[in-house]
């Protein structure tokens, strides 16, 4: 599972998730990529899921690139606690996901393969995603 080695603050606030990923949004590293259509908290046991499954499908041939990492600490107070005392302690690591934002890619294998190993990760994932393909520079 992903979670930063340390940081700053053990704690941070919810935030907010409006607007679009206006970085990360292209396939950089592979040819295919899965982009996000809705805002959301991915959580790390998410993220490795999806991974998992791409790479079953793929039988190890081809690489993934994980473009997404969460590093925002999500906390939780125990059940049947009251009121009060304090902010609860850090339970799991969410990556905070934008619509437009590419959060895994794929190369080296064929389209047919890419697209279905896509599918099988997104359904590890609690959003709408879409199959999207590297954009070829055009040279002026």
């Amino acid at each position: 599972m992903l979670l930063p080695k340390r940081v700053k603050y053990r704690r941070v606030h919810r935030g907010r998730m409006t607007g679009r990923a206006y970085r990360g949004n292209k396939v950089t590293y592979g040819d295919f990529g899965l982009q996000a259509l809705e805002p959301a908290w991915i959580t790390s046991n998410q993220i490795e899921a999806a991974r998992v499954a791409m790479t079953r499908y793929c039988k190890r041939f081809g690489k993934v690139w994980i473009k997404i990492f969460p590093d925002k600490p999500i906390t939780a107070k125990p059940a049947e606690t009251r009121m009060g005392s304090g902010k609860g302690s850090p339970e799991y690591w969410v990556a905070v996901v934008k619509p437009d934002r590419v959060m895994f890619e794929l190369g080296g294998v064929d389209e047919a393969t890419a697209r279905e190993a896509m599918r099988l990760a997104a359904a590890k994932l609690p959003i709408k995603c879409k199959f999207i393909k590297k954009e070829e520079e055009v040279k002026a």
